[in-house]
């Protein structure tokens, strides 16, 4: 039986519906998350694992219990806002002892609990600041310390990092990636950020429109998309425009160049089928073996890391990608190039 169960839940705010039959079963010590543009429904869902929504239909099953229509204080869950949400007028080690407080713990144990919690996020000299001395990242590391400290069945995070700059961002995902598997805690984590979701997760729930499109592990959600959706909210994508020669046997053409794909007989093709290709499986020059198209280079992109080629074919204008190098040789707007792609990476929707 799953650790949390999420059964039919749906939630309707007057004539609107922000969740429609959500199901979902998280096993104990997952780190699972909701991943989708705004408005989908996510942090809805969350919300209502943590009882400051009560669903207008389903059920929620933790540990055993049926929760669904029980108090925040009743269930047991531990929240992360992205607001931080501490109180300024409490030191740091006050901060995170206020729930133990709450629940009536000892004054030993819960100086005891909260060195513990400082110790995990690296915080201990600051048990005596108050909030505002410290780093937006430091004071979210006080916000996980403090939901953590109560020992919650359920560890719940609402966009925890959204309001950091990129590079603590970068930094606090594998702080709590590393918190979260040393206390082997159940996690929902809630985001738009498709990196954080891939980097973090053991599973992800994609979603839109109060619906779920997929579940699957980063690897499945990336490499093998249920939906168009998915695919394109997922990652960058080319969807190019195509002919269909034989699509059981995966021959189609691409403004008028052949060009070879593996089937999927499990995937359905539309009347107007696309060629779904990553960015990163186009290459640039002549491979044995695989499909190689004639272009020109319309622009060239330097993203850091990466340098994408916009290149035109045949009137269909398609991204490649390349991993930078110091002394990488690029082509110039206007070039003629061949690229080629393996008939592997991509797939006819």
């Amino acid at each position: 039986m799953a650790y949390l169960s999420l059964s039919g839940l749906s939630k309707t705010f007057g004539m609107t519906t922000a969740v429609e039959d959500f199901n979902l079963d998280v096993d104990k010590g997952q780190f699972v998350s909701f991943l989708g543009p705004s408005g989908c429904g996510k942090t809805t869902t969350l919300r209502m694992i943590a009882g400051f929504e009560l669903p207008s239909s389903g059920h929620i099953i933790l540990d055993g219990d049926d929760v669904t229509y029980r108090s925040p204080n009743q269930r047991h869950v531990g929240m992360v806002f992205q607001s931080y949400a501490l109180f300024p007028n409490l030191t740091i080690g006050q901060n995170i002892g206020f729930g133990l407080e709450v629940r009536r713990m000892s004054k030993e144990n819960t100086k005891k609990r909260v060195s513990e919690m400082l110790e995990l996020v690296h915080l201990e000299e600051h048990i005596d600041k108050y909030p505002y001395q410290l780093s937006g990242g430091q004071q979210q590391r006080v916000a996980l310390a403090r939901a953590l400290a109560i020992s919650p069945r359920v560890l719940l995070l609402d966009e925890p990092l959204s309001a950091l700059d990129a590079k603590i961002r970068v930094e606090l995902r594998l702080e709590i990636r590393r918190i979260q598997r040393t206390m082997a805690i159940t996690t929902i984590y809630v985001t738009h950020d498709q990196e954080e979701a891939l980097l973090l997760s053991d599973r992800v729930v994609v979603m839109s429109q109060g619906h779920i499109e997929q579940v699957g592990t980063p690897a499945d959600i990336y490499n093998d998309p249920a939906t168009e959706f998915v695919a394109q909210f997922v990652g960058q994508l080319n969807l190019l425009p195509v002919t269909a020669v034989d699509a059981e046997k995966g021959t189609c053409r691409l403004a008028g160049q052949a060009v070879q794909f593996e089937p999927s007989p499990d995937r359905k093709i539309s009347a107007s089928p696309r060629l779904a290709l990553r960015p990163e499986e186009v290459h640039i020059g002549a491979g044995e073996g695989r499909n190689a198209i004639k272009g020109r280079v319309e622009s060239v992109l330097f993203l850091g890391s990466v340098v994408r080629l916009r290149v035109d074919v045949g009137g269909v204008t398609l991204s490649a990608d390349l991993f930078n190098e110091r002394r990488i040789t690029l082509p110039r707007a206007g070039d003629e190039v061949i690229i080629h792609f393996s008939e592997y990476s991509g797939w006819l929707v």
